[in-house]
C-alpha cells in the first residue's frame, strides 16, 4: 500500500507555523518567506507529489493541502503586521524631538515656509494700485438673496439679461431667492445703501472677491473665480472719469507698453456700457492663442451707473452721478504673469506654485 504524501501534514504545518512565530523583526520573517509560503516550501513540494495519487484521491488531497495552506498563510500575514506595526512604532520613537518638557514627535523633514497663492498675492497687488488712486476696500458675502444680486442692480426676474449668468442657486428659501454671487457688484449695493443710512457720500471704492458661475473651464475662465470691482459715486462724474481710471490703472499694474481700450458693450446696471481690454501680455498684440489672435484681451466691463440703480437704493440721481467698473483677478495674474492657461491656476503643480514665492 502506497503512503500518502499528505500524511506528516499537520506535522509540516506546526514546524512553519512555530518558524513563523517565532521570527523577531520583519526582515527575518521576509528572508525565511520563500521557504514558508513560497515555491521553497514543504507545501509546494506537496503540492507537486499530488500527481502520484490515483485520479480518485488527488480531489480530497487536493482540498486538504490548499486548507493547510490557507492555515500557514493566515499565520504570516498575521505576524507580518505585528512586525511591521512595531517597526513602524520604533521609527516613529526615533523621529521624536524631546524639548524639555515640550515633545514634538515624528519630525521628519524641515517644513516649508508658506506663501500667499498667486491670487492671493495678486489681489493684495490689485488693492495696493486702487488704494494709491484713493480707493478704499470693502468686502461682501459671497451667498447673496436674489435682489442684491439681480433686482437691485436693474436685472427683475424674467429679463433677458438674466441669461448672461449661469448661476448657482442655493438651497435656502423660496426657490431661486437665494444664489451663490455671480459678480462681486452686490457689494455695490450694499455700500450704497449704508452711504445713504449714514449720510456719508461720495463713496470711492473697490470690492475685492470670489464668485461663481457655471462656467466651463477653459484657457480663460473658471467657474470659481475672483473678481475685483470698483464703485465712484459723486458729484459730476463722467465717462471720461472711468475711462481715465481704467487706463491710469493698466499703466501703473501691467506697465507703461501695455494699453486699455474701451468697446461698446450693454449691461443691465450701467447706461451707457462698454468692455475694456488690454493689449494681450503674451503674445504683445501680435496674437496667439489665449487672446484668440486679436492681440487683446478682455478684462472686464464698465459703464456709467444706471439711474434706475440710483433709485433702488435712495440715491438722487440729480445730485449724483457715478460709475462702476469690474474685472477678474485670475484674468490679471494669468496676463500679469503671461500664463497661457488659467487652469494652471487651481492645479496645485507645486513645481508652478513655486514659481511665484
Amino acid at each position: 500500500m502506497t503512503t500518502s504524501p499528505l500524511a506528516e501534514l499537520s506535522t509540516h504545518v506546526s514546524t512553519l507555523k512555530s518558524r513563523i512565530v517565532q521570527a523577531a523583526t520583519l526582515a527575518e520573517l521576509l528572508a525565511d518567506e520563500p521557504f514558508i509560503v513560497g515555491k521553497r516550501s514543504i507545501l509546494s513540494t506537496l503540492q507537486k507529489s499530488l500527481g502520484a495519487l490515483a485520479p480518485e484521491d488527488r480531489k480530497a488531497a487536493g482540498a486538504e493541502l490548499q486548507e493547510a495552506r490557507r492555515g500557514v498563510e493566515e499565520t504570516f500575514a498575521l505576524r507580518r503586521a505585528e512586525l511591521e506595526n512595531a517597526a513602524r512604532a520604533i521609527a516613529l520613537e526615533a523621529d521624536r524631538l524631546d524639548l524639555g518638557d515640550v515633545v514634538v514627535a515624528h519630525v521628519t523633514a524641515p517644513l516649508a515656509v508658506g506663501h500667499p497663492g498667486i491670487v492671493a498675492a495678486t489681489q493684495r497687488q490689485l488693492e495696493d494700485v486702487f488704494v494709491a488712486m484713493g480707493f478704499t476696500v470693502s468686502d461682501g458675502p459671497e451667498v447673496e438673496s436674489d435682489w442684491y444680486n439681480f433686482e437691485a442692480l436693474n436685472i427683475p426676474p424674467a429679463h433677458p439679461a438674466r441669461g448672461m449668468w449661469d448661476t448657482f442657486y442655493v438651497d435656502l428659501g423660496e426657490p431661486e431667492t437665494v444664489v451663490l454671487r455671480t459678480h462681486t457688484s452686490p457689494t455695490q449695493i450694499h455700500l450704497m445703501e449704508e452711504a445713504v443710512a449714514a449720510g456719508t457720500l461720495p463713496i470711492h471704492g473697490v470690492m475685492p472677491g470670489r464668485c461663481f458661475r457655471r462656467d466651463t473651464p477653459d484657457a480663460r475662465h473658471l467657474a470659481t473665480f475672483h473678481q475685483i470691482e470698483g464703485l465712484v459715486v459723486d458729484r459730476g462724474i463722467t465717462f471720461a472719469d472711468l475711462a481715465g481710471v481704467i487706463e491710469t490703472f493698466t499703466h501703473a499694474y501691467f506697465g507703461a507698453d501695455i494699453s486699455s481700450r474701451l468697446r461698446p458693450a450693454f449691461f443691465p446696471f450701467t447706461e451707457p456700457s462698454a468692455e475694456f481690454e488690454i493689449t494681450c501680455t503674451i503674445c504683445r498684440g501680435e496674437g496667439c492663442r489665449t487672446c484668440s489672435q486679436t492681440g487683446w484681451i478682455e478684462l472686464g466691463g464698465c459703464g456709467m451707473l444706471d439711474p434706475a440703480v440710483l433709485e433702488a437704493v435712495g440715491v438722487h440721481g440729480d445730485e449724483w452721478s457715478g460709475f462702476a467698473f469690474g474685472f477678474g483677478i485670475d484674468r490679471c495674474a494669468q496676463m500679469r504673469h503671461q500664463i497661457a492657461d488659467m487652469r494652471a491656476l487651481i492645479d496645485n503643480d507645486v513645481r508652478f506654485l513655486r514659481q511665484f514665492s
